[in-house]
């Protein structure tokens, strides 16, 4: 079967694709705007839930997904206060998990963040993130 694209619409005629509007959406919820998130991480963002789910990622995936991408993008205090320690407190703990399981889906959004240069740099120098 071919992969469905998370790309543009039909040639981008009929606007976004409605993977990108649900990310777009979610990164909105915890509080980094879209904007300020490159277009091509987005897609790779989205092509990355898809591989990861079956071609068949659903909100709460986006979701997951934007809270481990705002965390790092808005650091640890902007990020607490936006989303609550709990939010926080989660999303340290992928990392973590992140560092041991490189192979792992919360680890490549780590890196593609990293080569994007949208990590904080409070957390590079925190996390000691750093990209090969």
């Amino acid at each position: 079967m071919a992969r469905s694209t998370p790309f543009l619409g039909v040639f981008g005629r009929f606007g976004r694709s409605e993977s990108l509007r649900t990310l777009d959406k979610v990164l909105r919820a915890v509080d980094l705007h879209p904007n300020l998130v490159p277009e091509a991480v987005k897609l790779t963002v989205v092509s990355l839930l898809m591989d990861a789910y079956a071609e068949d990622p659903r909100e709460p995936d986006y979701r997951h997904a934007a809270e481990l991408i705002g965390y790092v993008a808005l650091g640890a205090d902007g990020f607490t206060v936006a989303n609550g320690e709990a939010a926080a407190n989660d999303a340290e703990r992928r990392i973590e998990a992140a560092l041991a399981d490189e192979d792992s889906l919360d680890a490549k959004l780590i890196l593609l963040a990293l080569h994007s240069s949208i990590v904080h740099p409070a957390l590079k120098e925190a996390w000691q993130l750093e990209s090969d």
